[in-house]
């Protein structure tokens, strides 16, 4: 479906009407096994559903679709997609990551691939400085999140790609934050691409899943293999629903980023805050890249309230229409207060350096009525 938008990718691609009822929604499919005629003879191409399964099948073929891929694989989670992507590395290689990286990303990192004789190093990625000092002839993978989380910092993904393939390593994007609505990395030279699927591409918060593209057909044998190995996949089920939250990704997007302009509108012109983060904001560092390199902005926005911690949990106390839960990218606003929520695992001492401070409020702005979510923050922001 190359010649179609994504629009029409995410409706139709891998999802032809059933070939023998005529469904226009293929039908999910939650058999654990499959007839065989004749041993090892598969007329379906499949014979366990942890090998391969109709549903899995066409949510790998959508997303593969809304990628520009050739290729999709479907996971149990996000940090299942982390962990099958990293065991194709072996004992004595290296990894460099972007600093400012989801918590659990780095905590799978440090606490437990660094086990088995990895070596993980982190390191800002907004310019190529510190990515050429920390990479060595043992850096296999460098793992990219652009925007970051939760600071919203954005690398050149071009830019990173052609100096880690000169050195004969591979890139892997972590596109969550922007969906493929909004960023095409493997279009930008970007080997791997995954997201976590709980996010904007399920949309809906009630999946817990984890997808990858790529259109290097020796990745995807070697991902197919360690899928099916390892076993960390998603059900069946889960997949229906990832499938039918994936074909509103675009009017979601849309929505998100609209919502998320007006409330960065409101937040920079109030007293109590003292800085907005947003990769739509002419005030954002990579503003001038965001525009070349993403086809919009996202629904994540990140602000620092005047004060000390004492003011976040005020502030988050009196909020109602937000709720105050981990996760992002559900149609309903979400917000955090990342130092004691989602990067409470990264040590003090590397979120100071980070700068994610305890007056750092992470919010995933959905779609509800906008006037209603700022009357909702203002509310709270008069507590203080």
């Amino acid at each position: 479906m190359s010649e179609y938008k994504i629009g029409t990718k995410v409706i139709h691609a891998g999802q032809p009407a059933d070939s023998v009822t005529g469904a226009v929604i293929p039908p999910i499919s939650l058999s654990t096994t499959f007839l065989q005629p004749s041993p090892g003879v598969l007329p379906g191409g499949y014979d366990y559903s942890r090998s391969g399964n109709p549903t899995r099948q066409s949510f790998e073929e959508c997303i593969a679709a809304c990628e520009n891929a050739k290729y999709g694989l479907a996971f149990g989670s996000g940090l299942a997609t982390l962990m099958t992507i990293t065991h194709m590395l072996k004992s004595g290689d290296e990894v460099v990551s972007v600093d400012d990286v989801y918590g659990g990303t780095r905590r799978y990192f440090t606490r437990i691939a660094s086990n088995f004789d990895l070596k993980f190093s982190f390191v800002d990625m907004s310019t190529l400085d510190d990515l050429k000092k920390a990479m060595t002839d043992k850096t296999k993978m460098v793992w990219l999140e652009t925007p970051t989380n939760p600071l919203l910092k954005v690398a050149d993904i071009k830019l990173v790609a052609d100096y880690v393939h000169s050195r004969g390593a591979f890139l892997v994007v972590d596109n969550t934050f922007m969906s493929p609505y909004f960023q095409n990395p493997l279009e930008l030279g970007a080997d791997i691409v995954m997201h976590s699927v709980t996010k904007y591409i399920n949309g809906h918060s009630d999946v817990v899943m984890g997808v990858l593209a790529t259109n290097n057909k020796d990745f995807y044998d070697k991902l197919k293999f360690l899928q099916y190995a390892i076993g960390a996949v998603p059900s069946p089920f889960d997949c229906f629903l990832a499938l039918r939250g994936l074909k509103t990704l675009h009017v979601r997007m849309e929505q998100h980023q609209k919502n998320a302009f007006a409330i960065c509108d409101f937040l920079t012109k109030h007293p109590k805050v003292d800085r907005v983060i947003y990769p739509g904001l002419p005030s954002h560092p990579q503003h001038e890249l965001c525009k070349r390199q993403m086809k919009g902005f996202g629904g994540m926005v990140v602000f620092f309230l005047k004060g000390t911690i004492a003011e976040s949990n005020k502030f988050l106390e009196n909020i109602k229409i937000f709720a105050l839960a981990e996760s992002l990218g559900g149609v309903e606003s979400l917000i955090e207060l990342p130092s004691v929520m989602t990067h409470a695992s990264v040590p003090p001492e590397e979120r100071a350096k980070l700068g994610i401070s305890d007056t750092l409020i992470r919010i995933s702005v959905g779609i509800e009525d906008v006037s209603d979510l700022i009357k909702d923050i203002s509310n709270a922001l008069d507590k203080l």
